[in-house]
């Protein structure tokens, strides 16, 4: 193999570049609309799966079960077999649930906060936009 000429290692701090790349996986994996519905929905306490898919809106059977399916791997859902005929299976945050419910809960009073001001933004953009 040749080596090429010119090319330095670049000094970096690798430990830095790791968590980097593991935060970012991880807002990845937590950041979605349906993760954050799911989550907040769930903040109010246990549900069976009919009701939640009711109350987060327009999910669909697949995306609710994946996005369920998640946030149970990771850590943030309990489920719950319920030993009745046919079998219940109901989801509850964990602790670790609720306390990603805090920041879940910070972000949309930030969203609700400056809606007004990112409509504008929106709507001075467009005028913008259109007249290029």
């Amino acid at each position: 193999m040749i080596k090429q000429e010119g090319t330095k290692k670049r000094p970096g701090n690798h430990q830095d570049t790791a968590a980097c790349e593991h935060i970012s996986r991880m807002l990845a994996r937590i950041s979605d609309k349906w993760t954050i519905l799911v989550v907040r929905t769930l903040g109010g306490g246990p549900l069976r799966f009919n009701a939640l898919r009711r109350e987060v809106g327009e999910i669909s059977q697949k995306m609710l079960s994946s996005t369920l399916r998640d946030l149970e791997e990771n850590g943030f859902v309990f489920r719950t077999v319920v030993p009745t005929v046919p079998p219940q299976v109901e989801y509850e945050l964990t602790k670790l649930g609720r306390d990603f419910l805090t920041p879940v809960k910070g972000l949309a009073e930030w969203v609700v906060k400056h809606s007004a001001q990112i409509e504008a933004a929106r709507n001075a953009y467009a005028i913008k936009r259109a007249a290029e």
